[in-house]
């Protein structure tokens, strides 16, 4: 496979391969570098820092010789070669032609090259001092590196086990813990809060993280406990971890919400009664539109999921548009659903609380509109942004427990909603969807969105295909004569409706 690589790519894989030979106990590692070739770096390195650029070839053949060094634990010189080359490319005293990150140009591994250098820092300092060591170090290169969990970081690249690290860990709490300071302030977590949870992770387990959380109340510190006690799987005492710390924890909305959903988690493992409970809390807590759908499908009774969505619009925020026209359709109230579409801003569908993506999609099943094109749902997904709960879901590990989160189609079939009755309410749905498109299509075209004209393209399809009238194609036909000095948009409208 390596020889249908491009140079970068197989520089990356030939040095990942190198890696492992050495850290695997097979006994193999790369050449050394002499002194000559240590010296030949440091007086590049000065020469490029003078003129302020450097050729990306040569820095990595010298990066790797500090690689080369490093696996053959000559850490003194490795860390001399990467000292000399990371500090001032880092620090942007060397220009090495990319546009934003190093990674663009460079073959070797600027990540692993920074942690090696910390691990040879580690390795050279004397014990007593090593925690100002790999402090320091790491402060010389973290514009380069990843150090949100350091200790891991030098462990994944060391070659054997970290020497010294019983010793170290004691020393590196306290000096961690002295820059954190006796009181945290600010709601944001640091890099020095990291450090400091996971060391203590390292020596005193999931207690040590519960002391941090319940003294500092901080939402990072009080998932990082729960989280500690999930990834153990010992999820009764996870349940009254979250329940404790959605009960203490300073902010009251977002993070609430989410260790509530982590009480929920729990309890679905535990197979407890009261879990459609705890997703209505959660909900209630901070509502998003995944936290309802969870709520309102934890049961397959058809009355029950009316009754919920009755309870739920008395307390849906004002502004939450989206969950609002959703309980809306579920009830059957098509008028005040068609309503906030109509009145919803031609700009702004990538809100998550647009109800635009969520209706269009809605009232085209119910009217049948089975001549839109199929891209017309694709268009209408892309330009809608996800809750933050619906992003962390289509990134989290699928082997992991996650909570059920049923689609809309299916609470729409539990709840016995597939059709909008009654002539009023199929004409205030129409002339809501025309409404809509024709705010779109005002919206990109007046503030110059034109990557946004396919979209407004592909609504005009949902509604021509949902009406389906002569008015419909006259509508179509005036629209390509209103916007006739936009000819990107009459194309778009040309190829998503057809000409009509």
């Amino acid at each position: 496979m390596l020889v249908g690589l491009d140079e970068r790519a197989h520089d990356r894989a030939v040095d990942l391969l190198s890696g492992r030979a050495a850290r695997n106990g097979s006994g193999w590692t790369p050449a050394a570098p002499s002194d000559d070739e240590v010296a030949e770096v440091v007086a590049f390195a000065k020469a490029a820092e003078r003129i302020g650029e450097a050729e990306p070839s040569l820095v990595d053949e010298y990066l790797r010789r500090g690689s080369a060094a490093f696996l053959r634990k000559d850490y003194a010189a490795a860390h001399r070669i990467f000292g000399a080359l990371l500090l001032p490319i880092g620090e942007g005293e060397i220009f090495l032609g990319q546009d934003e990150m190093v990674d663009e140009v460079l073959g070797a591994d600027a990540g692993d090259c920074a942690a090696q250098y910390v691990v040879s820092a580690y390795m050279i300092t004397s014990p007593e001092k090593r925690a100002e060591g790999v402090r320091a170090a790491i402060e010389e290169v973290q514009s380069l590196g990843h150090f949100w969990e350091p200790i891991r970081e030098l462990e994944r690249v060391a070659v054997g086990p970290l020497s010294g690290l019983d010793e170290f860990l004691p020393q590196w709490r306290a000096l961690v813990a002295r820059e954190v300071g006796g009181e945290r302030r600010g709601a944001w977590d640091s890099d020095e809060d990291r450090w400091l949870r996971e060391v203590v992770h390292r020596l005193e387990g999931a207690d040590g993280l519960a002391m941090i959380a319940r003294s500092t109340r901080r939402a990072d510190d009080l998932r990082a406990w729960c989280r500690c006690l999930v990834e153990a799987g010992d999820w009764n005492v996870a349940l009254a971890a979250f329940d404790e710390a959605a009960g203490i924890v300073a902010d009251k909305d977002h993070a609430r919400g989410g260790l509530l959903d982590g009480a929920a988690l729990a309890a679905q493992e535990l197979g407890l009664d009261d879990l459609p409970a705890r997703l209505e809390r959660a909900w209630r807590a901070a509502p998003s539109m995944l936290r309802l759908r969870r709520w309102l499908a934890s049961t397959g009774d058809e009355m029950a999921i009316r009754t919920r969505a009755i309870e739920a619009l008395e307390v849906c925020p004002k502004q939450a548009h989206r969950q609002r026209a959703f309980l809306h359709v579920l009830l059957g109230e098509f008028e005040p659903a068609a309503k906030l579409l109509a009145s919803a801003p031609g700009l702004g569908w990538s809100d998550g609380e647009h109800p635009g993506h969520l209706l269009f999609r809605i009232f085209e099943t119910f009217f049948g509109g089975k001549s839109a094109l199929a891209s017309a749902r694709r268009a209408l997904s892309a330009h809608r942004q996800m809750d933050i709960e619906e992003l962390e879901l289509t990134t989290a590990d699928e082997d992991k427990p996650r909570l059920a989160a049923p689609g809309i189609d299916e609470i729409l079939k539990r709840a016995g909603m597939n059709a909008i009755p009654g002539d009023a309410a199929r004409r205030a749905v129409l002339a809501a969807l025309r409404k809509a498109v024709e705010r779109r299509l005002a919206g990109v075209t007046e503030n110059k969105r034109r990557r946004h004209y396919a979209h407004a393209a592909e609504l005009a399809a949902v509604f021509v295909a949902c009406d389906r009238s002569a008015e419909a194609v006259r509508w179509v036909a005036s629209v390509r004569t209103e916007y006739r000095r936009f000819p990107a948009l009459r194309a778009e409208l040309d190829r998503a409706v057809g000409s009509r």
